[in-house]
């Protein structure tokens, strides 16, 4: 693969290790810039590279593929879709120490980061991150702008709904062939949870086994 410009949407902390698995990918690319629609720090920059507008991202670099750097799946989807409407297109990037087979379906615009195993009949739609030492088991969906924090585990026949969002160390007990194990749409499971039964749409889970704490 040709070398590719890249900008990062997002200029906090993921972002920055969005730009270092970047950089640890055997096809080498330029991180041109981040992007942040924050003005006081556009014109700064993080790690070397600089922090600039949307705007100015596309005059300058229109060649570039966008990666989003934001956790937060609310927050992804409004930038990715200005990203869109401004003219960009995505690139999924996986560190090269990640395990997947050739059986799983990407999207576009995903993020896997390292130490994370993908196995077996799996979709990932777009934006999807993974983050640190993630593992998913066998013919598990998860729906656009789906995030995981480092370690979580998701056993088999899961599906997760559009921006859910699961936290640091979250397990997800396997559902079945016949009836998979749903988290739905704009969920939040807390850091450490054990989830063994469905989470209802827009619901934050915590504890072990994981049980309702608020209801949006």
């Amino acid at each position: 693969m040709d070398n590719i410009k890249i900008a990062i949407y997002g200029a906090g902390g993921f972002a920055r290790e969005v730009a270092w698995l970047i950089d640890s990918l055997k096809e080498k690319h330029d991180v041109a810039c981040f992007i942040d629609d924050t003005e006081s720090v556009q014109g700064s920059e993080l790690n070397e590279i600089p922090v600039m507008g949307l705007a100015e991202a596309r005059k300058l670099f229109p060649e570039a593929k966008i990666v989003g750097g934001i956790g937060s799946p609310k927050v992804r989807e409004l930038v990715m879709n200005k990203a869109e409407e401004a003219g960009f297109d995505f690139m999924s990037v996986i560190h090269p120490n990640v395990e997947i087979s050739k059986w799983v379906n990407l999207g576009k615009g995903v993020v896997i980061c390292a130490g994370s195993i993908i196995t077996t009949n799996i979709t990932l739609g777009d934006h999807v991150q993974i983050n640190l030492d993630c593992t998913i088991g066998h013919d598990v969906v998860m729906d656009d702008f789906v995030t995981l924090a480092p370690g979580v585990h998701i056993s088999g026949n899961v599906h997760i709904r559009k921006g859910a969002y699961l936290g640091t160390g979250a397990n997800v007990i396997n559902g079945s062939k016949e009836t998979l194990l749903i988290i739905e749409e704009n969920s939040t499971v807390g850091a450490g949870a054990c989830v063994i039964k469905d989470v209802q749409a827009g619901d934050t889970v915590a504890g072990v086994p994981a049980k309702s704490i608020k209801r949006k």
